[in-house]
């Protein structure tokens, strides 16, 4: 497993986090967002989303559970971003709900809260984000050694090897 953390001072570093990790979406692609409210998840996910093509209002899936987009790099498939924090005491709905083709190729998933769901695919990115003190912290994941996601973050500045 690779595990990177590091500080995130403000929210134009929380956007730029976004930006550097929108290159990593392609199809089957799973990124899980976990952290208090108001940490930054969907600030950074509005980012990732800008910067893979996505233009327009931007609506949280907060009430919906499911915002979808159609960007370019997918060739047909649809970014699904779930928010299943309004889960929390239904582990299953989510495959109640019919959403598990979201999580197979050609689409992509980014999904927040995903502790409230149970039996979701593991993901190819997990971020934590969290406060302390007066900045946020990040911490990312993941179970194999992903080139993009790690050539991204050394753009970021935040790598190096």
């Amino acid at each position: 497993m690779h595990l990177y953390c590091f500080d995130l001072p403000n929210e134009s570093a929380t956007l730029a986090l976004g930006k550097a990790l929108g290159s990593a979406i392609r199809a089957g692609f799973v990124m899980h967002l976990q952290g208090d409210l108001g940490a930054g998840k969907t600030t950074l996910t509005r980012a990732l989303l800008r910067e893979i093509g996505i233009s327009g209002t931007l609506r949280s899936p907060s009430y919906a559970l499911l915002e979808q987009y159609e960007p370019t790099q997918l060739s047909g498939g649809v970014l699904h971003h779930f928010d299943f924090y309004r889960l929390e005491g239904l582990p299953l709905a989510w495959k109640d709900a019919g959403f598990e083709y979201a999580f197979e190729s050609p689409h992509a998933a980014i999904v927040e809260w995903p502790e409230y769901a149970l039996g979701l695919p593991v993901p190819d990115l997990h971020v934590l984000l969290r406060h302390e003190g007066d900045t946020r912290k990040v911490t990312l994941s993941f179970a194999k050694d992903n080139k993009v996601i790690i050539d991204k973050l050394i753009e970021f500045g935040e790598l190096s090897f």
